[in-house]
């Protein structure tokens, strides 16, 4: 008697769906709920068109599987600003807060590395700024040129790191995705912010 519930799949298939059912509601719907009526932190401002497209090349491209964008009020992530608060995530969606925090946090890379210069190099071949860097290189995201035309951004790639002829041109992608790093700063938290 006691192991005939086991036998009954019906029982088995509507008790693992209820199960799963509410801890969805608990873990998923109720907090996303809640987060799309928040304020935004004080000083937000929503993206342009060419940093929402620039968003768009970022999740394309997998940056969000190494980077985070959001800071844990923990010590090792102190380097990267303040925590981050619901507010943060209101332009956000769907929000981009990585898993695998290989490479460091963006929240605030747009503070911490303000240079369009810094980024393109960085995008075309990371070592090429940071030796140890296991990023990989962004190539496709440029053209290499026999010389530039009139409009063209041209990257100043070190000597070693760029073509052996020519010279490499940001192509309108890499160009919104620098946009996109450029617009992640974190605002100053007001007292009433940090209430909420």
């Amino acid at each position: 008697m006691s192991g005939r519930g086991m036998n009954n799949v019906w029982a088995i298939v509507l008790s693992t769906a209820l199960v799963y059912t509410v801890l969805s509601a608990l873990m998923a719907v109720i907090p996303g709920i809640t987060m799309s009526h928040m304020a935004p932190t004080p000083g937000l401002k929503p993206y342009t068109r060419q940093e929402r497209l620039g968003r768009q090349v970022y999740v394309s491209e997998g940056c969000a599987y190494c980077h985070s964008q959001v800071v844990r009020p923990i010590r090792e992530d102190a380097v990267y600003g303040r925590p981050s608060v619901g507010g943060d995530f209101v332009f956000q969606t769907p929000e981009l807060l990585g898993d695998h925090r290989n490479g460091p946090d963006l929240t605030d890379i747009g503070e911490r590395q303000p240079s369009t210069v810094w980024q393109l190099i960085h995008l075309w071949d990371p070592r090429a700024l940071v030796n140890e860097s296991i990023m990989p290189r962004y190539t496709w995201l440029f053209t290499v040129k026999a010389r530039a035309a009139p409009g063209d951004v041209v990257v100043p790639v070190p000597p070693g790191f760029g073509p052996s002829t020519g010279v490499v041109v940001a192509t309108k992608r890499a160009l919104h995705l620098v946009d996109y790093l450029e617009s992640l700063k974190q605002v100053p938290l007001t007292k009433s912010a940090v209430m909420k």
